[in-house]
């Protein structure tokens, strides 16, 4: 049985982190509060990001034991999406995000290194 590849999920990934990093550039926790379409992106990123993760394989997780895969999996935004902690969201794009995108990036390059 032949695998399947991780590319797409990995650069749904990449990608939804580098617009989620060139709508945050130098914008402060207290700007980011004040935009609404810089929260939609951030976001819709966000959701993006942890759909993609769910489709990768259990091997490359554990090659990068340094992310929390299954809290990436895990953010869900529905519902009660009005009341999402912003705090925590601008903390999640330049606290994690960077760590998350050089170990996909990483893994995209493992790729076409096959």
């Amino acid at each position: 049985m032949q695998r399947s590849s991780p590319s797409a999920s990995l650069t749904d990934i990449v990608e939804a982190i580098e617009i989620i990093r060139t709508q945050m550039a130098d914008v402060t926790l207290t700007a980011f509060e004040a935009d609404k379409p810089k929260r939609w992106v951030v976001e819709r990123g966000i959701e993006i990001i942890s759909e993609a993760s769910r489709r990768l394989s259990q091997e490359l997780k554990n090659r990068h034991p340094d992310i929390p895969w299954s809290k990436v999996a895990g953010i869900v935004l529905r519902h009660d999406y009005q009341d999402v902690a912003h705090d925590v969201l601008w903390h999640v794009v330049h606290e994690n995000l960077p760590a998350l995108d050089k170990a996909c990036r990483d893994e995209l390059a493992r790729e076409q290194a096959l």
